[in-house]
């Protein structure tokens, strides 16, 4: 469906209409005489005639949607359709009608079309129409709307330019009304008969009118051109010959030159010549022919008149020169039409025409300043744009003064203690203004000072008699007026009641003062701007806190490892903080977990949701868990998180919606590493040989959906294989297909001989999109293997009496590693762990020694079984063992397995010769030993 049909159904939707309905008002106190009718009679009784014996229903509507008359092509259509279609002062409004031509075209504001079933209404859907707007040309309102409405079989392309020339012609009718002023200018340009004398001048050309030339081929904006260029010349109120280079290379000379009415009227005519123009056109005024009925049609009309007309700029509303008058002139019946001035483009007052121009000049830069600042949300950058739009527009040379605070984010103050200079923009390079960066020490005289005390702007029109001015810095104020700046306006960029800093205008090379519509569009102009720059401010103000938020979440640093080597890369989004992070976390038997992670959305709530995750990830890995229950229980804790959000209500914020997270667990005794992952893409493997792989591992759910499980994959990786971990920033662009993106990332990792820092700038450099839309999160490893001789394993049957040849064997073996520092420690572990496998467990029951950055002592079986620390009392002859563990130990705890458990404890290794006094460390005194 067409957008514009689509919105207006929903319009329709919203003020709660049927399709169904079947009345709409009808008014009887409507204007069937107005000035609108008088203006469009002529075109729809002519309109009657084209399409006479066609099923053609013609309605004139004002702007308020109310039909106001019809014409129909065939004179039986009035007494057979309802009276909706066929009596005026129905109200076709689309807020009563629904979609449909009068209320669509009043809705859009321009030239609209309605097929078929793109009525709202259903005694409406057999049906097509196009309308068209019908506008005052001097003020630009829409004064009413022309409609054809016919079988949607009966549909013309053509009927678009018959619509748009009607329009016309009712809308230079409508200039009749104009000012006599103008009609007296234009009735003395009429009679000076010098426009023949000026078509004789201007050699190969002819002289037409604005009519002619738009359907000549002058698209619109060459239409602006030549308005604009006209409007300018009658402001200078001279004789003037004026070339213009159009669209296409087509040249148009603009001949300006007084006139002087017989009431003492003194105006400005501005006629046109197209230089190597088609020779065929039709004669402007002349509404029968623009319609594209035939000469003799006119012998069928009552009214034997024809309008020439100075049309409006273009048509183009607000420019605020008037347009010329419209003049009717006799033609008898059948016969040729009086002169209707084809050359005359535009008629004016200079002195109307001057004040127009400025105005016009104002508004639009007004409006240009509207789109053009606050494109971005960076606080240097909003004051560049301000003064881009300022120079040379309004001013020569722009300064932006802003205070230290709002550059960081924050609300200023004193605005007046800590300025700095931001900005320095002119026509020229050289001019000896303060330069950026520089503090400002302004004095209470000056006008910058003046302007914040006041909160408006203050207008120096002469800045060589400004003894305020030039008692700042006489020196540096005189190599100003060496450079003939001579004119300042300065504002204060004032927001919610802010005052955020200072803007100056000047003017150097324009010798023509500012004054004070100067000074109040000058004021206009930092005002919108101001709220810009405050948002900007703001929006810094919250990107710093989030980012500092989301880095205090983040690894302050990553662990030293036997297992990997890390390497890592954070790059926030440029338009907001993300919600990714990453983890190295070491866990038991030598063996390291890896994570990144991604929070869906940006912002304050993402960065705290990613916060959370991050502490439950670590939680659930103290819990030595699988990667893929690992993930079960961050689902669950997402979906929880998520329904107490939404169930808090809109004033806490949005809800978590979900998140991505891919965790491995990388064991470097058996270099197996085991993945899983929920909804986040697959890790890259680089192997030694420079292989790169992404290798295939199930998606899983993205978190937060529930009830949907998650499955592992094992990879083997050899010593030196690089495990890479990114997020969907890394590689999604707007501008590059994933697979292309993928490519680069094989490129730029199949360099296996790399260090893991080298990498990840490698992949920054390459592969990393040049304006971030979304966090970059980059985690490298390098795969370790723990040498076998540094693992010790036995088996041992369920059998007490093996206990003391076990501890036998383990001190031998920490003998012949150097560690007989630890051996007593490591005996009583042993001891302890392996009896109560024993006496709790179930066979077979393994013990491994692991000589790594600490002794790791593990005892496994077949029961899943977990023993639990508690505080014996003297009187219990059992239950001091695991407390012995902890006491000895480093760190212990359990994990699960697929055929049991493992429980394990770590010794602390010191330096040769600095071997620790265990029992020292001991409490004085043991719960339940004596």
């Amino acid at each position: 469906m067409r957008s514009t049909i689509l919105s207006s159904w929903q319009r329709c939707r919203l003020l709660g209409l049927s399709p169904d309905q079947a009345e709409l008002p009808f008014r009887q106190d409507f204007e069937s005489d107005g000035r609108l009718v008088r203006a469009a009679e002529p075109v729809l009784d002519r309109l009657a005639y084209r399409f006479a014996g066609s099923r053609m229903n013609v309605a004139l509507a004002d702007a308020d949607g109310v039909v106001l008359q019809r014409r129909f092509g065939q004179v039986s259509m009035a007494r057979s359709l309802a009276a909706i279609q066929s009596v005026p002062g129905f109200v076709f409004a689309e807020q009563f009608g629904g979609t449909n031509g009068i209320g669509l075209a009043l809705a859009e504001r321009r030239l609209c079309h309605v097929y078929g079933a793109e009525h709202f209404a259903e005694r409406s859907q057999a049906s097509a129409c196009v309308a068209i707007p019908v506008r005052d040309p001097l003020s630009g309102r829409i004064e009413g709307v022309l409609c054809f409405g016919f079988p949607r079989t009966d549909a013309d392309p053509a009927l678009d330019a018959v619509i748009c020339r009607a329009a016309a012609a009712i809308e230079r009718r409508l200039l009749e009304q104009s000012s006599a002023r103008e009609r007296s200018l234009l009735w003395a340009y009429l009679e000076s008969g010098r426009r023949s004398r000026t078509g004789a001048a201007a050699g190969n050309g002819r002289l037409m009118g604005v009519d002619e030339l738009s359907r000549s081929g002058l698209d619109h904006s060459d239409q602006m051109v030549l308005a604009e260029k006209a409007t300018d010349l009658i402001s200078s109120a001279q004789w003037a010959a004026v070339e213009l280079v159009l669209s296409r290379g087509r040249r148009i000379t603009l001949l300006s030159r007084p006139v002087t009415s017989s009431s003492g009227v003194e105006g400005i005519v501005i006629e046109a010549v197209l230089h190597n123009g088609p020779q065929q056109l039709v004669a402007a005024g002349h509404v029968d022919e623009a319609l594209g009925l035939p000469a003799h049609a006119m012998a069928h009309t009552a009214a034997h008149t024809t309008t020439a007309t100075a049309p409006p700029s273009g048509h183009l509303p607000g420019t605020g020169s008037g347009p010329g008058p419209s003049v009717t002139t006799a033609r008898t019946p059948g016969g040729t039409a009086g002169d209707p001035a084809p050359g005359l483009l535009l008629v004016g007052e200079p002195g109307v025409g001057q004040y127009a121009v400025a105005a016009r000049r104002r508004l639009e830069l007004l409006s240009e300043a509207s789109a053009r600042i606050g494109t971005t949300l960076d606080v240097s950058r909003t004051a560049e744009e301000l003064a881009e739009m300022a120079v040379p527009r309004l001013a020569d040379v722009v300064t932006i003064d802003l205070s230290e605070a709002v550059l960081r984010g924050d609300e200023p103050d004193d605005p007046a203690a800590d300025l700095y200079r931001t900005v320095v923009h002119g026509i020229r390079d050289d001019y000896p203004f303060y330069p950026v960066g520089e503090r400002l020490d302004l004095r209470p005289t000056t006008p910058q000072l003046r302007c914040l005390a006041g909160g408006q702007a203050v207008l120096e029109p002469d800045l060589r008699v400004s003894a305020g001015w030039r008692s700042q810095d006489p020196e540096h104020s005189s190599r100003l007026l060496a450079h003939n700046v001579h004119s300042l306006i300065t504002a204060p960029l004032l927001a919610r009641g802010v005052v955020l800093g200072i803007a100056s205008f000047y003017r150097s090379k324009d010798p023509t003062p500012f004054g004070d519509d100067d000074r109040s569009l000058a004021q206009e102009l930092t005002t919108r701007a101001a709220v810009c720059i405050d948002n900007a401010r703001r929006y810094t103000r919250e990107h710093a806190m989030v980012l500092a938020l989301q880095r205090s979440l983040l690894p302050r640093g990553l662990p030293e490892l036997s297992a990997v080597e890390v390497a890592h890369r954070y790059l926030p989004a440029e338009s907001g903080v993300g919600g990714d992070w990453f983890d190295v976390i070491p866990l038991s038997g030598a063996r390291v977990a890896l994570v990144v992670g991604d929070v869906v959305g940006h912002g304050l709530h993402a960065a705290a949701t990613m916060g959370r995750l991050r502490t439950a990830v670590h939680n659930f890995s103290e819990l030595d868990l699988a990667p893929d229950e690992l993930l079960t229980h961050l689902d669950n804790l997402v979906g929880r998180l998520d329904r107490e959000e939404d169930g808090a209500g809109p004033a806490v914020g949005p809800g978590i919606i979900g998140a991505t997270c891919v965790y491995a667990i990388y064991d470097p005794t058996t270099q197996r590493c085991t993945v899983a992952r929920a909804g986040h893409p697959p890790p890259a493997v680089v192997l030694p040989d420079g292989t790169v792989m992404f290798p295939e591992l199930p998606a899983g759910p993205p978190l937060g959906l529930g009830g949907l499980p998650f499955e592992t994959a094992e990879l083997h990786l050899p010593e030196g294989s690089q495990l890479v971990l990114y997020s969907d920033g890394t590689i999604e662009d707007r501008h590059r297909d994933v697979d292309a993106a993928l490519d680069q990332l094989r490129r730029a990792l199949a360099h296996p001989d790399r260090p893991p820092e080298a990498t990840c700038d490698a992949v920054l450099a390459t592969v990393v999109p040049g304006h971030l839309v979304d966090d970059v999160t980059l985690l490298v490893a390098r795969t370790r293997a723990l040498h076998p001789r540094r693992i010790a394993t036995w088996e041992l049957p369920a059998d007490p009496a093996r206990v003391c040849e076990m501890r036998a064997a383990a001190t031998r073996k920490l003998g012949d590693w150097g560690l007989e520092e630890v051996a007593f420690a490591a005996e009583l572990l042993l001891s302890e762990l392996v009896t109560n496998a024993i006496r709790y467990g179930a066979e077979p029951i393994r013990v491994r020694l692991i000589h790594d950055r600490t002794l790791i002592c593990e005892v496994s079986d077949a029961s899943s079984t977990v023993p639990h620390l508690r505080h014996a009392a003297s009187t219990d002859e059992g239950g001091r063992g695991l407390f012995l563990v902890a006491q000895l130990a480093q760190s212990w705890g359990t994990r699960y397995t697929a055929g049991g458990k493992v429980i394990w404890a770590e010794c602390a290794l010191e330096e040769p010769g600095h071997a620790p006094d265990i029992l020292a460390s001991w409490p004085e005194e043991i719960p339940g030993i004596e």
